[in-house]
């Protein structure tokens, strides 16, 4: 999961937050959702990573860049062929308030691999 947030103030805690994000979403997986013993003993739930990687955004280029990458990443994966064809993505919203146009990421893009892949 891809998340571009904008922290309060007097919070910098990264780690807090996605841990919560994570426990209140592992809650709700059924036990049909196994995983294996290594990250039963971590107590982990098998859709997570242990580790994250943040970043703070420097500019509007450097936002517009980790937005077009969130975007593209479905596509980068295999997922879907053209970006607007994964229905989980903002880019749908994005979209429709003109910030992308509907057909954006047909073609190659290229990032300069500076993400946290």
């Amino acid at each position: 999961m891809h998340a571009v947030w904008k922290m309060p103030e007097e919070d910098t805690d990264y780690s807090v937050r996605w841990g919560m994000i994570k426990s209140r979403f592992s809650r709700q997986l059924s036990a049909a959702t196994a995983s294996s013993a290594i990250r039963q003993h971590r107590r982990e739930a098998g859709i997570w990573q242990r580790r994250f990687w943040e970043h703070r955004i420097r500019d509007e280029h450097d936002l517009q860049t980790h937005f077009d990458y969130i975007h593209f990443n479905p596509v980068k994966h295999g997922h879907c062929q053209r970006v607007a064809d994964w229905p989980y993505s903002t880019f749908h919203r994005w979209a429709r308030q003109g910030h992308y146009a509907r057909d954006w990421g047909i073609g190659e893009l290229r990032f300069d691999g500076s993400f946290g892949e």
